[in-house]
Formats: C-alpha cells, sequence, structure tokens
C-alpha cells in the first residue's frame, strides 16, 4: 500500500470508526456492554486507529504540494489558532458535551466563556485547526489529514447535538437554545450578549500557553515555523 493510500485507508478508518461507535454500533454495545463496559472498547479502537492515523501521516509523502498561501493568510491563521487553542482550553471546563459515563451532564444555566461562544468548543478547535492547515499547504497528505479531522469534528459535533437530544431530552434542547453550535451564533441571534463570551483568565492563559507550545514545536516536528515564531523568524 503506497504512502497516500495507506493515509487514507487510516484516515477513513479513524473517522469511520468514531461515527460508527458513537452513533449506530452505540446502542447495541452498551446494550450487550453497559456503558462502563463500551467506553474501554470505544478507546481501544480509537487509539489503534489514532495510532495508524499518525503514523501513515508522518510516512505519507509531501509531495505533490500544489499551493502555499503568502505571508498574509499566515498571519491570519496565526490569529485564528490562538482562537482555536483558547476554545480548546475552555472545553475541559465544564463542558456538558463532553465524554459523561453518568450520562447525567451538569449543564450551566448561563453559559459563559468559551460555552457562550459554542456549545462545541474543542469540536470547533479541531475544524479550524483542520481548515487553517488545509488554506496554508496544499499537500495531498496534509489535505488529507485536513479533511479527516474537520469530518470528525464538524460532522461529529452536529450529530453528537442529535444524540444528545434523544438522550437527555428537554435538558439539552433547553441548553440548544441558549447556546449555538456556530461561534458567536447565539450573540448575532441576541440569545446571549457579548460579555458572556469573555472566558476566564485561567483558560485564557492555558489556551495562550497552548499556542505558543504548540506553534513552537511545529517546526520541531518537521512543519515549517508557525505561529508567533514565524514573525520572529522574519
Amino acid at each position: 500500500m503506497t504512502g497516500i493510500a495507506n493515509l487514507l485507508a487510516a484516515t477513513t478508518a479513524f473517522v469511520g470508526s468514531h461515527f460508527l461507535l458513537s452513533h449506530p454500533l452505540r446502542g447495541p454495545l452498551t446494550s450487550r456492554f453497559g456503558e462502563r463496559g463500551f467506553l474501554p472498547i470505544y478507546g481501544i479502537v480509537a487509539i489503534a486507529t489514532f495510532a495508524w492515523f499518525i503514523a501513515a501521516a508522518a510516512s505519507a509523502p509531501g509531495e505533490p504540494v500544489w499551493w502555499v498561501a503568502g505571508q498574509g493568510v499566515w498571519d491570519v491563521a496565526t490569529l485564528v489558532m490562538l482562537g482555536a487553542a483558547i476554545l480548546l482550553a475552555g472545553s475541559f471546563v465544564g463542558n456538558p458535551a463532553a465524554v459523561d459515563p453518568s450520562l447525567r451532564p451538569r449543564i450551566p444555566a448561563q453559559p459563559r466563556g468559551v460555552l457562550a461562544i459554542t456549545r462545541h468548543p474543542m469540536m470547533w478547535a479541531f475544524t479550524l485547526w483542520g481548515l487553517v492547515h488545509a488554506a496554508l499547504w496544499g499537500s495531498a497528505a496534509n489535505l488529507i489529514v485536513a479533511a479527516g479531522i474537520v469530518v470528525l469534528a464538524f460532522f461529529g459535533s452536529r450529530a453528537q447535538d442529535a444524540k444528545k437530544e434523544r438522550l437527555l431530552g428537554e435538558n439539552w434542547r433547553a441548553y440548544e437554545a441558549k447556546t449555538s453550535f456556530w461561534p458567536f451564533g447565539a450573540q448575532v441571534a441576541r440569545r446571549a450578549t457579548w460579555r458572556a463570551v469573555v472566558p476566564g483568565a485561567g483558560v485564557l492563559l492555558g489556551g495562550l500557553v497552548f499556542w505558543l507550545v504548540a506553534t513552537g514545536v511545529h517546526g520541531w516536528l518537521g512543519g515549517p515555523v508557525a505561529g508567533p515564531w514565524r514573525w520572529l523568524a522574519s
């Protein structure tokens, strides 16, 4: 199997297994093994397919490259990735969309911070990551990786809303009415205030640190110099 074919197969397995286990296969498996028995199965499949995905991406050829973005696009991408890092950091704090074996997540009465921006901050962080990387570097391997991440994160979060509505009923629908799938959609629709979107100091600091570290190791991992380090190198 060639490098690109292997990457396509790994991406399909990684993304496809997540959708299958999260939706059509989740019910039968939880009925047989229970929620706590299902989670290890999900974890093993996720780790195995993710390891294949990462190994395939690392060994895929760098050519052909159809485009490389200009400096202006890199500048915008740097700021977008800072926003994505803040979304990711905030997604670990009181996020009712996170995995919860009890199926009784704590839903905030008044969403604030990244949850006021979007009810799926982690998924939007990954979606932005995929879109930014596709825009910056048009190689076959990079586009396959980016497309896989975007499909998993964007459509996975859409499907998660439907699953949460089924499992949590009116509680989740009430949460949806206060929030938005699209970033800042609740503010544009005047269902929430702009003041509510300001994250706490801890989330801002965590996002900033993650952004600096992730972009700092970008070149060390074999990619181009990225983020604010690109500004310093110019």
